[in-house]
């Protein structure tokens, strides 16, 4: 088999999404933590690749990956290290139950399977993925998962877990391509009077995309700008589409404001630009996302400070007194 170029080292390693150590009826934490350490060296521009293992490669290629497991728990504890199936629906990034396999977790090994680790302990380890020389063309999804269990008082089993996605492209010849579409963007309030935007993007690539950004308001009442905001994770399988809905604050003037919001997914980026007002009309609200999953519709938070809002309020009432003529005695 070949195998992949050396990958590099991840600078920094960005930590992964789990939901956390969760107390036990007893008090006793469980927990595990888990990065990834390398990025294929021609990935190195992909801040994807630095989070999750992401590559394209022929069939019969091997590659190999360092990724860093950390016990969160308060007691020493073996963590658990295993690849399990995924898959990519048309706007999220759905985890198998347990350790369900699939054909991609046929092709990974890792260095150990369990490894004792004292409270905060760190061990690195490799991951290998043998792809057969038969193998079809397409993109698969995993996870490697780190997994920490315990019993409380009452003999409740408790796990936590954090895991690394895996999006890897089998096929000959290049890359398939990624990219996206944003739709305008519109501006509203919703039932709670918060300001939000909101911008409709499709998923028109051949490989799935994890997808964040920045909103920025400018030229606002009385000059005011605000951002910008970084927006959440939303996840887009092929064909995927999905309304990117950022919540701001709800102190923020109706407008006119000039609105730009940046999404990229990796080194695929788009840009889109346009005039927003929050007149009040209401926008209804994403489904909420399971706790244990990794992503979650777009999501972010804009604060514009009172000191702002009070010095813009500010200057409207001395505007208002330069306009009204003084009165004269007769």
């Amino acid at each position: 088999m070949a195998v992949a170029g050396t990958p590099a080292a991840a600078d920094p390693p960005a930590p992964s999404h789990h939901p956390g150590p969760r107390p036990t009826p007893g008090g006793v934490e469980t927990g595990a933590g888990i990065r990834l350490l390398d990025a294929p060296v021609n990935r190195r521009e992909d801040s994807r690749a630095h989070r999750y293992i992401v590559d394209h490669v022929a069939p019969g290629t091997t590659i190999k990956r360092r990724i860093v497991v950390e016990n969160k728990a308060e007691i020493r504890r073996p963590v658990a290290v295993y690849p399990a199936a995924a898959e990519v629906g048309p706007d999220e990034f759905v985890f198998a139950p347990g350790r369900t396999p699939n054909e991609l977790t046929s092709w990974i090994s890792v260095e150990r399977t369990e490894v004792p680790l004292d409270p905060d302990e760190e061990e690195t380890l490799w991951v290998t993925i043998d792809v057969p020389r038969e193998a079809s063309a397409g993109e698969r999804y995993g996870v490697v998962w780190a997994e920490v269990s315990g019993t409380g008082q009452q003999m409740i089993r408790n796990v936590g877990r954090a895991g690394i996605r895996i999006y890897l492209s089998v096929g000959p010849g290049g890359e398939p391509p990624s990219a996206f579409e944003v739709g305008p963007l519109v501006g509203g309030r919703d039932a709670d009077g918060r300001a939000t935007v909101t911008a409709e993007v499709r998923n028109t690539g051949q490989r799935a995309l994890d997808l964040t950004g920045e909103l920025a308001l400018a030229d606002g009442p009385g000059g005011l700008s605000a951002g910008p905001v970084r927006t959440e994770t939303v996840t887009l399988g092929l064909g995927g589409t999905a309304t990117v809905r950022i919540p701001l604050d709800g102190r923020l003037p109706d407008g006119p404001w000039s609105a730009t919001l940046a999404l990229a997914s990796g080194w695929t980026k788009r840009t889109v630009s346009g005039t927003v007002t929050f007149s009040g009309k209401a926008v209804a609200a994403s489904a909420g996302r399971d706790p244990d999953r990794t992503t979650a519709v777009l999501a972010g938070g804009l604060v514009v400070s009172a000191l702002v809002l009070a010095s813009f309020l500010g200057l409207v009432h001395r505007r208002r007194n330069r306009l009204t003529p003084p009165l004269r005695a007769r």
